[in-house]
């Protein structure tokens, strides 16, 4: 797997900012340059309490744990990106909401994205999934069959969305979008990040006296082939910064209509300067995070 690390960093322009490949922990002094450069090249998870630290998109993650590769009712998919790890109520949340799939037919979930061993920024993909709460569950459904090495790799989800906003009809009833609701009911999950065009249907499908869960669902770019689990802060984490709660209603009304219009998707600045976090983003605790044996 460190190959394919080396590669990115590569790529990245990021090979130099590396530390030792052997190096299981980072030294105060040796933490700089990019933050997500050093948080993708520890190999193991900070032997500490559990504790997400910081906010979603600026933090670490300490105590991480491993989510099995299957489970009775999951799979996790794309080993090679070593993103399978999380805060212990996040393993614990994939646990009991998997086990809701054969109420609707399913065999089970399509575990995509997670966090990574120490939590942090990533070198690719993400601005989030930092602090241990953050999971993608694929829109295509688990087989029967468990998946070999090589279909975790090659084999993708289910994209329902063609363009902006066009939801694949006759795909969309063979994905696990009654999961989504499932995941919406439990009490620790904050929010669902979905395509504007799998809200838009979610509201449409579901009954008007039925629509509590519908607030936790919030539209967002891509998200397209998965939806995008999002835990609130435990309560063994008070550096954990909690996001503002999620608006009144079930967000089918002009939230949603904003989405369809041109201000979402306005084009940023080529000119403008790309900001690489670094470790004095970061919450003061993530450097003994990196620190850690």
């Amino acid at each position: 797997m460190r190959p394919l690390l080396l590669a990115l960093a590569t790529a990245l322009g990021l090979a130099g900012a590396l530390p030792d490949p052997a190096a299981a922990q980072i030294a105060p002094q040796d933490q700089k340059g990019p933050a997500k450069a050093l948080f993708g090249a520890v190999r193991t998870p900070a032997r500490l309490p559990p504790a997400a630290l910081g906010s979603y998109a600026k933090g670490c993650l300490a105590g991480g744990v491993a989510l099995p590769l299957d489970g009775p009712h999951w799979s996790v998919m794309r080993l090679s990106r070593e993103r399978n790890w999380g805060h212990p109520r996040l393993i614990d949340f994939i646990a009991r909401f998997s086990a809701q799939a054969p109420r609707f037919g399913l065999a089970g979930i399509l575990v995509g994205d997670m966090n990574q061993r120490r939590g942090g920024p990533m070198l690719t993909g993400h601005a989030s999934h930092q602090i241990g709460l953050d999971v993608d569950v694929w829109l295509r459904p688990m087989l029967p069959v468990r998946p070999t090495a090589r279909e975790r790799e090659d084999v993708s989800s289910f994209d329902v969305v063609e363009g902006r906003h066009k939801l694949d009809e006759a795909l969309w009833p063979q994905t696990s979008r009654a999961m989504i609701r499932v995941a919406a009911e439990d009490p620790e999950v904050e929010r669902i990040f979905v395509n504007p065009a799998i809200k838009r249907k979610l509201c449409e499908e579901t009954h008007p006296q039925d629509r509590a869960w519908l607030a936790k669902v919030r539209p967002w770019w891509a998200h397209d082939a998965h939806f995008h689990v999002r835990l609130g802060c435990p309560a063994d984490s008070p550096l954990c910064l909690r996001q503002a709660p999620v608006p009144v209603g079930d967000g089918c009304g002009a939230d949603l209509d904003y989405w369809y219009t041109e201000g979402p998707y306005k084009p940023s600045d080529p000119d403008a300067p790309k900001i690489e976090l670094t470790m004095e983003d970061l919450p003061p605790a993530c450097r003994g995070v990196l620190a850690a044996p």
